[in-house]
């Protein structure tokens, strides 16, 4: 009778514990009830911080919670998610990144399961990596790069922010397409990779958008191709790979809210719901547009699909090619 009556008490009082979260979740309108972080699996500065701020600056009135953007980079983007898989005060979301969520978790051994710990909540858009060389790189095209690299096996090195980065992968599929041999080399970060581009320490790299324009359109950077199915509104008159012969070599960096996979299905729609008010503001758009993001709004569903689909495809291209983090 005492064992009883002390485990009704111990179930009760962990019960208590947990109600604030739990009333709180299960009635979405009382949701969110303190301020909510964001976290970002990068430094300020990146594409992903961008998506980030640009949401979270519009979010907040909407949710009438200040939502504080967290810089949480390393790890391929992964310690953001792990933080936000393991929250448990219901206000812990992520923006999370094609990195993390469809080539890490092929890559690296992580402290929670990427399709049963999250939950895909909104989906932001995406932004095309770009073909771009150095000025010292005698080639106007995707065509003339790959028979100088035809011609000088040991000539063209490409740079990226890190293995099993976009940028990696892009030119993996790149080289795997083309048929040509190209040399990896690693930085920590679009910044320093594109120092050492623009000097001619490297000679080219499949950069997000975001990161490159601006030394696109000071002329330190030739854009050959976009990995895009068409064009970018940003750079009309820069091809895609597709229409420079390559049609199998598409990678886009997108972007998306994920939360704990126990939120309630009521927080998770009404996350989803305000998220895609926010995308749909002319403000949003035009300052994302700018730096030649894509808005794509899903359904939550829709999201949810999407992420298993991208991170089958990106685990089929790095088993197809090889890819290590020793690389």
């Amino acid at each position: 009778m005492q064992r009883r009556t002390l485990f009704l008490a111990l179930t009760s009082a962990i019960g208590a514990s947990l109600l604030p979260w739990q009333a709180s979740a299960q009635d979405a309108g009382s949701w969110p009830s303190k301020p909510l972080r964001m976290l970002v699996g990068s430094a300020p500065g990146g594409g992903t911080d961008a998506m980030a701020r640009a949401v979270a600056d519009r979010l907040a009135p909407l949710l009438k919670q200040p939502v504080v953007v967290e810089n949480r980079p390393g790890v391929s983007n992964t310690l953001a998610v792990d933080v936000t898989a393991k929250s448990t005060d219901g206000h812990t979301m992520v923006m999370g990144v094609v990195t993390a969520h469809a080539i890490a978790p092929h890559l690296l051994k992580l402290g929670y399961d990427n399709n049963k710990d999250l939950v895909p909540v909104a989906f932001v858009g995406s932004v095309p990596n770009v073909l771009v060389v150095g000025n010292s790189v005698p080639a106007n095209s995707v065509a003339e790069l790959v028979a100088l690299a035809r011609k000088n096996p040991s000539l063209i090195n490409f740079a990226s922010s890190g293995t099993g980065s976009t940028q990696h992968i892009a030119a993996e599929v790149f080289k795997d397409a083309a048929g040509i041999s190209i040399t990896h080399v690693p930085y920590k970060g679009s910044a320093a990779a594109q120092v050492d581009l623009v000097s001619g320490q490297v000679q080219m790299s499949f950069d997000t958008m975001p990161s490159v324009i601006g030394q696109i359109k000071a002329g330190k950077l030739r854009p050959l191709a976009v990995t895009t199915r068409e064009r970018n509104p940003q750079l009309p008159q820069v091809p895609t790979m597709a229409e420079s012969g390559l049609p199998g070599v598409e990678i886009s960096a997108w972007y998306g809210i994920y939360m704990p996979a126990a939120t309630p299905k009521a927080v998770v729609q009404k996350l989803h719901d305000e998220v895609n008010k926010v995308i749909a503001m002319a403000e949003t758009k035009t300052r994302l547009e700018a730096v030649g993001a894509e808005l794509r709004p899903m359904s939550q569903a829709d999201f949810e699909a999407f992420h298993l689909a991208e991170y089958q495809r990106f685990g089929n291209i790095i088993r197809k090619n090889n890819i290590k983090l020793d690389q």
